[in-house]
Parts: C-alpha cells; sequence; structure tokens
C-alpha cells in the first residue's frame, strides 16, 4: 500500500492538510471511517474504499475511528479497543492509506499520547465546554477540530476557538453535529450553521458537517441511539450549499454489524454515490 512520500500529490494525503488549513479556497475535505475501530479486516475496508473513492473525486481524505467511545448510552455498550492498542491500529491505518488520520480524546491526559500518532485530534460535542482539554489539545501542535455541542448556539463556539487560541493551537476546526430539539431528536439549523461557519472564518477555522450524527435520535432506542440514516445524503448536500469546508461521514460494510452507532452508519456501498451527489451541488454553486 502506499506510504505519505509515495502519494504525497493525490489529493486527500498527509501533505495535503497544511493547505487545508491554510485556506482560503479549500479542497473540500471528507473525514470518513467507522464510528469505533473495528477488526483489522473491516478497518483496511472502509480505508481503501474511502481513500479511493475520494482520489476519484478529487477530495481530500481524513480517516477517522474512535479507540474508545466513552459517552456510551448503556453501560453494557462495546466501547473499542482503548488507547494503546487503538493508537497501533491508526498508525497502520495512517501508514497503510498514506492520508491523515484523526480520533477523539476525552481526558487531557490523553492529548500528548495521542497527538503523536493522529494529524488532527477531536473534540467530542458533549465536551466541547472542557477547557482542560482544549488546552491539553491545543498544547500539542496538532490541528484541533471541535464538535459543537448538541446543547451549544453557534454564537457560543467563540470561547472553544479563544481558549484553543489562548492554548496555541494555529489549527481549528468547528463542527456542526445537530442540536436538541426536545427529548431524543436533533435537527439542523441552516441558519446557524451559516452563523457558525463566518465565525470560523474571523478565526482563520474552517467548518465541517457531520451527516451521520446529524440523524441520531439520541437514546431514541432506550438503551443505544436510533437514528434517521435515510436523511443522512440530503443533509450533506444542503450543509455544502450553506457553504461548510469538510463533511464528515461514519460508514460501514455491514451498519447492522457495527460496534456502535449502527443506528446511523452508513453503508459503504453508498457513500460513493453521497459524495457524488456533494460534489455536483459544490461544482454547481462554482459557476454561479
Amino acid at each position: 500500500m502506499p506510504n505519505a512520500s509515495a502519494s504525497a500529490s493525490r489529493p486527500g494525503t498527509i501533505s495535503t492538510l497544511d493547505a487545508f488549513f491554510a485556506g482560503p479556497e479549500r479542497q473540500l475535505l471528507v473525514i470518513a471511517g467507522p464510528c469505533v475501530l473495528e477488526d483489522d479486516a473491516t478497518n483496511r475496508q472502509i480505508g481503501d474504499t474511502m481513500a479511493a473513492i475520494c482520489a476519484d473525486l478529487k477530495l481530500s481524505y481524513v480517516f477517522k475511528a474512535s479507540f474508545d467511545k466513552a459517552n456510551r448510552s448503556s453501560i453494557k455498550s462495546p466501547r473499542g479497543p482503548g488507547l494503546a492498542r487503538g493508537l497501533d491500529m491508526l498508525a497502520a491505518m495512517r501508514e497503510r492509506l498514506g492520508v491523515p488520520t484523526t480520533t477523539d480524546i476525552h481526558e487531557p491526559n490523553q492529548a500528548e499520547a495521542v497527538a503523536k500518532v493522529v494529524d488532527i485530534l477531536q473534540i467530542p460535542a458533549f465536551l466541547c465546554r472542557q477547557t482542560d482539554l482544549l488546552a491539553a489539545a491545543a498544547a500539542t501542535g496538532k490541528a484541533v477540530n471541535v464538535k459543537k455541542g448538541q446543547f451549544m448556539s453557534p454564537a457560543e463556539m467563540r470561547n472553544a476557538l479563544e481558549k484553543l487560541r489562548e492554548g496555541g493551537a494555529t489549527r481549528m476546526m468547528l463542527t456542526e453535529r445537530g442540536t436538541f430539539f426536545g427529548y431524543n431528536r436533533l435537527v439542523t439549523d441552516f441558519i446557524g450553521l451559516g452563523d457558525m461557519i463566518e465565525l470560523g472564518r474571523e478565526f482563520g477555522a474552517p467548518t465541517c458537517y457531520d451527516a451521520t450524527h446529524s440523524t441520531q435520535l439520541p437514546g431514541g432506542d432506550k438503551t443505544s441511539t436510533g437514528g434517521r440514516p435515510d436523511r443522512c445524503a440530503q443533509l450533506a448536500r444542503a450543509a455544502v450549499t450553506v457553504g461548510v469546508d469538510a463533511i464528515f461521514l461514519e460508514c460501514h460494510p455491514e451498519p447492522r454489524r457495527s460496534t456502535s452507532d449502527s443506528a446511523t452508519i452508513q453503508p459503504l456501498s453508498e457513500v460513493r454515490a453521497i459524495l457524488e451527489g456533494i460534489v455536483r451541488v459544490r461544482a454547481a454553486l462554482t459557476a454561479v
């Protein structure tokens, strides 16, 4: 498989990440992978497929997977391989694909170890106000992607960006992943998404749209999260029209067998069609 140096000229390779954060004319970034790290064969199937699709469509690609899902609905839910094994798996995928990788951290003491392996540190939505976590991520010097809390307004994300900047971060990104609309329901406020895009531009920070988690029905299945995965492609296209710089997708060859988020994760076989639709929308907007 290609390594970073052999693939540096292809869209989505490790060397393109600095250009993405430098902006302002950014190639659309796709952050995609399983919700949580699966077995090696499944991780490779997802990563290889996504890298090939993004290369065909001239999209930048980042492989995403979690080593631990610390905010599961039930204590009985599987959480992932853990920090040590998970970082080994992420390092192997980065070497195999020659693309950047990202994963989420949940505690400040994880930041330094994770930053040695991945290219973007992800701050989970439920933890976007945790000052010590943001400061630890910023101190690593790596890019930091903060997911907007389901309980947060777009304007409040200024505080997260200011915390990162005070901590020394120079590459920052915000991600929209839906807002609570009563119990067991998320909605995407596209006016608010536009506001958050403008906020990000003040800081030189791109904005991402999480098209899979935005379809969640939190706690909708009592001990797990439900969802409306059939609306993922529709929401992703709408977000591109608003002007996001990146799209976040979770995908799996067999969603029902996914270790996490099986109610919202997209079938791997359908991802190409989703991304082709996004590319057509973005091209049409550029042509206007």
